[in-house]
């Protein structure tokens, strides 16, 4: 078991982290009093590295504000920051063709638009978190709507721009029910609804059955129509921290679902067979990308080392020790927390860097980009606070 003297450090580590070191370095800072919204584009230190904003944060970052006022403190400033982002979205999101952008100027004119539907799913969690917050039952309804607009734009063809010409080689992506799981987990706990609470089964399913190769003891970031493997570079893609985030996610359903067994067994296989997969033996830390037929990854940064895959680990695996209590969790959660905050944190500025090369050195010294800001880190930090609290009533104390 955990120890109390490990214990007190995770515990200062995450809760101290958190409400000392990444809130303060986000608010006030970064809330555009101008336009609404936020401004995540930051230098190491917090100076501005563009006013640009990228709609995923604009609704991630109201998110996050609005998850501290549910779960930390009801902090007022933490609210009314968290509505600016959502009706930064509301006034600016938004094409006439009902679809989102993706990056916008700091006045909300659009620069970029992208096929996928991520930037509404950021919404959807930002107002449900929102709604829970307010108990709002009008926005609990705005967000199960959008909701409903994603299940469309997922299910309806040519609703969405086929990915590959011609919908050559088609195939079916992990992303896609692992992150409507995750929505649907926060919509639920705003309104309730029974269909949302069959949509996150329907994903947590089509995880199980379509994405773990037993054969390869892998979880593929994309299979074919049959759940295949796809034989080419794009195909063979393993991303060992972005499976074991959804390891975490069916997790969370399992703990809905009265402990459901079944859930839980799948999420510590998921982990078992990423942290093979992923964790490097030379240098520590997670791999970005792996091969599952052990041939050369496509892209430049497969050894690259990112700070989301190591919040989503550190999360996964303390988690799989408050369900199982088994010893080889925690090890591994040690391993990953102890090397993650041996290099990601900047001690003189607070927060942490992003992106580091495969020994540990930093690449780029941005805090916040298009794709980074305040939403993977403080997430990992109330997750885990919480689930250290939950590990000690369980008795894994010693």
């Amino acid at each position: 078991m955990m120890d109390q003297k490990r214990y007190d450090h995770l515990l200062t580590t995450y809760r101290d982290g958190l409400l000392q070191d990444t809130v303060p370095f986000w608010v006030p800072r970064a809330i555009d009093k101008e336009f609404g919204g936020y401004t995540t584009l930051r230098l190491q230190n917090g100076d501005l590295l563009d006013t640009d904003k990228s709609i995923w944060f604009q609704g991630r970052f109201s998110w996050t504000l609005s998850t501290l006022y549910n779960q930390v403190e009801q902090n007022p400033e933490w609210l009314a920051a968290a509505k600016s982002g959502l009706d930064f979205l509301r006034k600016h999101g938004f094409d006439t063709d009902g679809r989102m952008f993706f990056h916008v100027e700091q006045d909300g004119t659009p620069i970029r638009k992208r096929r996928y539907f991520f930037s509404e799913c950021f919404m959807t969690v930002a107002l449900a978190a929102y709604a829970h917050a307010t108990s709002d039952a009008a926005v609990g309804q705005e967000a199960e709507a959008l909701l409903k607009k994603i299940i469309h734009l997922i299910e309806t063809p040519g609703a969405l721009e086929p990915k590959l010409f011609g919908n050559n080689r088609p195939s079916k992506a992990l992303v896609v029910p692992m992150i409507l799981l995750n929505v649907a987990q926060e919509v639920r706990k705003a309104s309730g609804s029974s269909w949302v609470h069959e949509l996150a089964e329907d994903c947590y399913k089509k995880i199980k059955n379509d994405f773990m190769n037993h054969e390869h003891k892998a979880v593929l970031e994309s299979v074919a129509p049959d759940n295949g493997i796809i034989d080419h570079i794009d195909g063979r893609m393993l991303n060992p921290g972005h499976s074991i985030e959804a390891a975490w996610f069916i997790f969370d359903e399992a703990v809905h679902r009265d402990h459901d067994q079944d859930m839980i067994q799948t999420g510590c296989t998921i982990i078992d067979w990423m942290w093979e997969w992923g964790w490097d033996t030379t240098h520590g830390g997670i791999l970005y990308y792996r091969d599952v037929m052990n041939k050369p990854p496509q892209e430049y940064w497969h050894d690259m080392k990112f700070w989301w895959n190591h919040n989503e680990v550190i999360i996964a695996t303390l988690y799989a020790y408050y369900l199982t209590a088994d010893k080889k969790y925690l090890d591994m959660h040690t391993q990953v927390h102890d090397w993650a905050y041996a290099h990601f944190p900047d001690k003189e500025h607070g927060e942490w860097f992003g992106y580091l090369l495969r020994d540990g050195t930093i690449s780029n010294t941005a805090k916040g980009t298009i794709y980074k800001g305040p939403f993977h880190l403080p997430r990992m930090q109330i997750k885990c606070w919480k689930l250290l609290e939950m590990i000690k009533q369980k008795g894994l104390i010693v």
